[in-house]
């Protein structure tokens, strides 16, 4: 069959039951974000394109290349969100929740676009769990902020991964460095394309995938020899608060991450069994961000990791939960009157907070067995007839097949007692 109508290339589209992880891996990540107090904010899917030029930066491939942008019927030149960061501080500036208590804290989750080649673990529309701790410069908010990220992904089961760290400096620590690092480059032999990116934001070249760059940048002199004592010392404080709480990790030099706004803490996961596509997620601190985009001059730190590439990251390790959707108890009703009863108890049971699903149609009572059991269900009843006129059902366990009696005035309770 080919169908009329298909998703768009590039889209990860999610169906049960593979949906069920992918609810289960948002939700997991999500915990230990509320655990440290962290609240939802929900942002717009598309913004003014000009929040992603300033913000995120033009030097970017993000922005240069990979944005989805269009006018709308009144001229407005608007982008599809390709990042969060950008959007949420957006937001913050706009409704004052940097005039109350700091640091600011919230999380999101949802869609992302970026016009990008698809590959395995890269997609035009991509989905993210993120975090914003913003209004205070400390480190052990940054440590907090990574161990969230930490504890997230070790929640689901994975342990090929490593966390590399580095820090980006201050403005001063940056400017010293930026200095060298343009004479270095302007002593290479590069095409107009690379010596362009390079005028806009020379780090960028550290973040270049060709080898014949990487190799070339690997002489480059790097900012961690730059930091002033201000920078150095804020990062010992972190690398002291990651060992504090149990969070290994390594230190590279060489890394930048894909948007300009990063400054001081810098992180990224790494993935050993996803190729290519290794990152599963990362962020960094981004000092002057707010103020570049009309707010109050106030440090933030953050990050974003990829729900689609950890997916993939627990399917390349095998820690996949092998049943992750949870059904209580599946109602089988034999015969017309017998659905009006079964309909009246399952909205019952449900109201009383139990997961219950109820066989519909004329399926034949083997059908619907095999239904109860592709559910996933903890048990099942048959009602018919004879059940409804003595108030007793058979109470089967679906992973063991032991069956007992229960009256249906205390199902409810049994059911709870078995939870």
């Amino acid at each position: 069959m080919n169908p009329k109508f298909q998703a768009p290339k590039g889209v990860s589209e999610y169906l049960p039951p593979r949906s069920n992880l992918f609810d289960y891996v948002s939700r997991t990540l999500t915990a230990p974000a509320l655990a440290a107090g962290y609240e939802l904010i929900e942002l717009p899917i598309f913004e003014d394109t000009e929040l992603f030029t300033r913000g995120v930066g033009e030097s970017t491939d993000v922005v240069s290349k990979e944005m989805y942008t269009f006018e709308d019927r009144g001229g407005r030149s608007l982008t599809l969100r390709p990042e969060g960061t950008a959007g949420v501080m957006r937001a913050v500036i706009e409704h004052n929740l940097d005039r109350g208590q700091l640091p600011v804290k919230l999380y999101y989750r949802g869609p992302f676009f970026r016009a990008e080649r698809p590959q395995a673990g890269r997609y035009r529309q991509f989905y993210q769990f993120g975090i914003e701790a913003i209004g205070v410069n400390d480190p052990y908010l940054d440590a907090e902020v990574i161990g969230i990220a930490y504890s997230g992904y070790r929640k689901l089961g994975l342990t090929n991964f490593s966390l590399h760290i580095t820090s980006l400096g201050d403005a001063e620590s940056r400017d010293r460095h930026r200095s060298d690092l343009i004479k270095f480059i302007n002593s290479l032999n590069l095409d107009e394309e690379t010596k362009a990116r390079a005028a806009k934001n020379p780090l960028r070249l550290f973040d270049d995938k060709r080898e014949e760059i990487r190799s070339k940048m690997q002489t480059a002199p790097l900012l961690l020899d730059y930091l002033n004592d201000e920078s150095q010392d804020n990062f010992t404080a972190v690398q002291a608060a990651l060992k504090s709480i149990g969070v290994p990790y390594e230190i590279n030099p060489h890394m930048v991450r894909g948007l300009d706004y990063y400054t001081g803490t810098t992180f990224e996961f790494v993935h050993k069994g996803l190729g290519a596509q290794s990152g599963i997620g990362g962020g960094g601190r981004y000092d002057g961000l707010m103020e570049t985009l009309g707010g109050q001059d106030l440090s933030g730190i953050g990050f974003g990791l990829g729900i689609d590439r950890v997916l993939l990251a627990m399917e390349s390790e095998g820690c996949v939960p092998t049943n992750i959707r949870y059904v209580d108890l599946y109602v089988i009703p034999l015969g017309v009157p017998a659905q009006s009863s079964a309909f009246a108890l399952v909205n019952e049971l449900r109201h009383a907070g139990f997961v219950i699903e109820q066989s519909f149609g004329d399926r034949a009572l083997k059908g619907a067995m095999k239904a109860a059991d592709k559910s996933g269900a903890r048990f099942a009843i048959v009602l018919g007839d004879a059940e409804i006129a003595s108030g007793t059902v058979e109470l089967k366990e679906m992973s063991t097949g032991k069956v007992s009696s229960v009256t249906l005035s205390t199902l409810a309770s049994e059911l709870a007692k078995r939870s």
